[in-house]
């Protein structure tokens, strides 16, 4: 048994993600004014060389955070970038005012950043020129460490004691100018991380899992940028109603000729025409723009001029050849879907059985999820495919392989090999 093994068995020790006991845990303080006062909008060249100085002055870890426009706006930019750090303070970046934020990137390199959530922040930073060199996750911190609830909210008013107001996530941050209320919300949401990240270090140390933490942190700030989704009009809400081949061809002209509208007006393509309407007319065929309004989300509110060029999109895909027509699904990189293992191969669904049953034991047993312990991909893939010879190494290579990090090697080659050996005998 591994320390993190033996300190998660210990319930003397612990109680849920380290927090006190429910019959202890005193209220949470509100926390509703920054130490420093809400920071001015950084958004000019002359300011923004002020906050550089700062931050390159500054000492310890860096808190960042960002805020998009998400359901309003084209795309996942920044509207806000806020920072704090010790000797620095805090501050808050207009990167519309200030596109280019490579020289703050620069003057952090070699500093360790703190982001909660970092994989959804990190893309929009890099944006900007922004990324970093080391990275600690609170979220991802507090998974591994065990606690059931990791928004940034209930992380600080569990491990710290203080409640944090949450009412402007999802407003729309590409208002200018941003109001006060917003802006403070936006400063307390980096107030404590520094704080949050000391606190999670202690817990995952004396849990033994730090080591753990800082392969994934390091992981993360290493990945190369995600690349572009293949096909993305197949995502569709609603996708999964659309069987021929002709009406997926029609959803794919609607996505496509939506998205140009949006990327042009920069704004979200849902606003622009929702993922219902574009099922809708698909499974319709609608033959004109007079049959085109008596479907959901093409009524009367909705311009000629737009209804005609949905019209035209739809007819687009009505005249494609049939060579031209899209095939039904997307080839799979990978092994089938679960459910049909046990038909197509029932030994794969034996092993498949077996590893499922022991990851998920393990990462009970760990306090974390199992998604953490090693991704249902990966398991996956080992059973529907296993190595020829079932040996120890040959185990950790496959792993290895599929990009499982060191530690979740040492965790879970031994019980897949295991459950592989079982069911294969």
């Amino acid at each position: 048994m591994t320390d993190a093994q033996e300190t998660a068995a210990d319930t003397s020790l612990r109680t849920t993600g380290g927090a006190p006991p429910d019959d202890v845990a005193p209220a949470p303080i509100p926390l509703l004014e920054p130490r420093e006062g809400i920071p001015p909008v950084v958004a000019s060249d002359d300011a923004l060389a002020q906050v550089v100085a700062a931050f390159a002055a500054g000492t310890g870890p860096v808190a960042v955070d960002a805020e998009r426009a998400s359901g309003y706006r084209y795309g996942q930019r920044a509207y806000l970038v806020q920072l704090r750090r010790d000797g620095a303070g805090s501050a808050l970046i207009d990167p519309v005012g200030c596109p280019d934020l490579t020289s703050l990137g620069e003057a952090l390199r070699g500093s360790e950043w703190i982001l909660h959530a970092a994989t959804q922040d990190l893309p929009c930073l890099r944006e900007i020129g922004m990324a970093p060199t080391e990275l600690f996750d609170t979220e991802l911190a507090g998974r591994l460490a065990g606690f059931p609830r990791v928004g940034l909210g209930a992380m600080v008013e569990n491990v710290l004691g203080y409640a944090l107001e949450k009412g402007h996530s999802a407003v729309d941050w590409s208002t200018r100018p941003l109001p006060d209320p917003w802006l403070r919300y936006a400063a307390l949401d980096v107030e404590l991380l520094i704080d949050l990240r000391n606190a999670l270090e202690e817990e995952l140390d004396r849990q033994g899992k730090l080591e753990w933490a800082q392969e994934e942190f390091d992981a993360i700030a290493s990945a190369p940028p995600a690349p572009p989704r293949k096909d993305p009009w197949r995502r569709t809400s609603g996708m999964h109603k659309v069987r021929r081949r002709r009406q997926m061809a029609v959803v794919r002209e609607l996505w496509n000729a939506r998205d140009q509208v949006a990327q042009r007006r920069d704004i979200s393509p849902g606003k622009v025409l929702g993922d219902g309407a574009i099922i809708e007319a698909a499974l319709s065929l609608p033959p004109n723009t007079q049959a085109l309004t008596t479907l959901p989300g093409f009524g009367h509110r909705m311009g000629r001029r737009q209804l005609e060029q949905w019209q035209a999109a739809i007819d687009r895909a009505k005249a494609l050849p049939e060579a031209e027509l899209p095939q039904p699904g997307q080839p799979l990189l990978g092994p089938p879907p679960p459910r049909s293992w046990a038909d197509k191969d029932p030994a794969a669904a034996a092993r498949l059985s077996a590893a499922r049953a022991a990851v998920s034991e393990l990462a009970e047993r760990l306090h974390m999820p199992q998604e953490n312990l090693i991704t249902p991909d990966t398991v996956r893939r080992v059973c529907w495919e296993p190595p020829k010879n079932l040996t120890p190494d040959a185990v950790e290579d496959a792993l290895t392989t599929y990009g499982a990090r060191r530690w979740q090697i040492e965790q879970v080659a031994p019980l897949l090999l295991q459950a592989l050996t079982t069911a294969t005998a």
